[in-house]
């Protein structure tokens, strides 16, 4: 009996001094003398992990970091991609923020009506050679196609959002990703919507890409859908200002009468009917509106200046709006 009390203490006593070195390396500061990156390639083993996080200083005990990493299932919860670890940081901070994946990321805002060029201007704080990229990758037919866009370049397909982009991501998953969310969005539903009135996807996003250039409000976006949708049917042109310019400047410069005799493809007061694809990339509430237009007979409209539109069914009722409106501007 005296003998196994003797083992029993014997016992506790390592297994307190396990703990006790356990817990101190768990919670000294990290060897590292200035923050550090350190990458982690998807499918690494937690042991390839582990070693480079020894080679880097991040731990000190390598065998230990396993075990431990282990019990909790590191190396099934890690995300692949840059972490970053600063010298105040313990092993469990670590620990911690590789079961969180914490990894670096940059967020990137795509806001409703922004264009390839815009987003070419966002992509770039990642990496400067991102902008010449996309619009490369933009116009890759054989990439559209695996991306399931019929459409002449990715202009309209990169959905609106909030993208948080892992640190280390190349242009082209990216770009998949902001498509992705696309097609999330336009859903079978939609698909549905889009069947039945005849028309193509991109016929449809083209449309949707232009309510959103015109409309400042939400509520007048099925009104401007009717005028285009009206104008459409009568072989009217859409004579769309965004249109215009579109691939020679931005809209915020304004448009000018020379802007509207513009010899473009996309220039609704050239051409009639939709141009060939989006102008920019519209939201939710934009591509709803052009599959579902007021049911209204009004074929013109007129900024009052203010966001608003005025809209009218005949010519000399529109030129009599826009009169009344210019004359209020004056007085």
């Amino acid at each position: 009996m005296k003998l196994w009390k003797a083992v029993a203490i014997v016992f506790a006593g390592y297994f307190l001094f396990f703990t006790l070195y356990v817990t101190i390396e768990l919670t000294k500061p990290i060897n590292i003398s200035e923050d550090t990156e350190v990458y982690i390639p998807r499918g690494a083993t937690f042991s390839s992990i582990a070693k480079t996080f020894k080679e880097k200083g991040i731990i000190r005990n390598e065998t230990l970091f396993i075990i431990i990493g282990r019990i909790y299932g590191i190396e099934r919860k890690a995300r692949a991609g840059y972490y970053l670890f600063t010298k105040e940081m313990t092993v469990l901070d670590v620990i911690k923020k590789l079961l969180q994946g914490k990894i670096l990321e940059y967020t990137i805002t795509v806001v409703e009506g922004d264009s390839l060029y815009e987003i070419a201007e966002k992509l770039s704080k990642i990496n400067p050679d991102f902008k010449d990229k996309l619009f490369q990758l933009a116009y890759d037919k054989a990439f559209l196609r695996s991306l399931q866009i019929d459409a002449p370049s990715l202009e309209g397909y990169l959905f609106p959002d909030t993208y948080n982009i892992p640190k280390g991501l190349d242009l082209e998953e990216i770009v998949r990703l902001m498509v992705k969310r696309f097609w999330d969005v336009y859903d079978s539903n939609l698909m549905k919507k889009t069947k039945k009135i005849g028309w193509t996807v991109n016929e449809v996003v083209t449309l949707a890409s232009i309510i959103e250039k015109e409309a400042k409000l939400d509520e007048e976006k099925p009104l401007i859908s009717a005028v285009y949708h009206n104008r459409l049917k009568l072989g009217m042109p859409l004579q769309a200002d965004p249109t215009a310019i579109y691939g020679v400047k931005r809209y915020k410069d304004g448009v000018t009468k020379k802007d509207l005799r513009n010899p473009s493809p996309y220039n609704t007061y050239i051409i009639k009917g939709l141009p060939p694809g989006p102008i920019a990339c519209p939201g939710l509430k934009s591509i709803l509106a052009a599959l579902n237009p007021a049911k209204v007979s009004y074929l013109y409209f007129v900024s009052r200046g203010d966001g608003t539109h005025e809209f009218s069914s005949d010519y000399k009722t529109h030129i009599s709006a826009i009169s009344q409106i210019r004359g209020s501007r004056v007085d």
